[in-house]
């Protein structure tokens, strides 16, 4: 199986700063054993996995040991690689979560 996975360094500009997190773009969820094991193997205080649904994206947030129920730094994360690497065409994305519907622009 191969999916993206970027490293993402939020609230800073500069390269080795920050707060990092990895983030993880799917076409459909995997179980959530894969899930906890891709975010044990990537070693980040937050893993984001993030699904594309159209006028929204599904979000979830994974420890190395737990699944959270809401993370900013790797929402914020997430909405960079969206941005940056052509997922959508919008200036606006809006997430589904356990924590309810999240907008970032």
């Amino acid at each position: 199986m191969k999916l993206p996975i970027f490293q993402v360094d939020a609230f800073t500009r500069r390269v080795f700063s920050g707060n990092p997190a990895a983030v993880v773009v799917m076409d459909e969820w995997l179980s959530d054993q894969v899930l906890q094991a891709i975010a044990q193997e990537n070693n980040y205080s937050e893993t984001a996995f993030v699904v594309p649904r159209g006028d929204f994206f599904d979000l979830r947030w994974f420890t190395p040991e737990i699944e959270m129920d809401l993370c900013g730094h790797a929402t914020l994360a997430s909405a960079h690689v969206i941005f940056r690497h052509g997922y959508t065409p919008d200036e606006e994305i809006v997430f589904r979560s356990k924590a309810g519907s999240l907008t970032v622009r």
